[in-house]
């Protein structure tokens, strides 16, 4: 676990970063383009948009879920631009990690004066 800690540490401060020079109030896409380019940056390895099955009774269900994204295959980054995380939005990531089998995920909500203010961890 304590690599995964590391991890969100790295993923958290390229996500500063980028809500540092964009402030809040764009688009989720354009602070998904740019925490990509700064984790590019940073060579930590990332995919975006991962198709994510349903399984249900054994059968593989494709209902469209993409994860934003996932960091070195070890990390679910979910990123929002609402208001406050609400608890669905935590509920959705926990079963995002249930269906992906991933244990730690982040929930990284850029339109907050502080990004600080807009990280949720959470560990399945």
């Amino acid at each position: 676990m304590i690599e995964n800690d590391l991890l969100t540490e790295k993923i958290i401060g390229a996500a500063i970063e980028v809500h540092r020079a964009l402030g809040p109030g764009l688009l989720e896409s354009a602070y998904e383009e740019c925490l990509c380019h700064e984790l590019h940056l940073g060579g930590i390895a990332f995919s975006r948009q991962q198709p994510l099955p349903v399984i249900y009774k054994g059968m593989h269900l494709d209902c469209g879920y993409r994860l934003d994204m996932v960091v070195e295959g070890r990390v679910v980054v979910e990123l929002k631009t609402v208001d406050r995380i609400l608890p669905i939005h935590e509920a959705q990531l926990l079963t995002y990690l249930r269906l992906a089998g991933i244990h730690t995920g982040l929930i990284l909500n850029f339109n907050v004066p502080a990004l600080r203010q807009g990280i949720k961890r959470m560990v399945f």
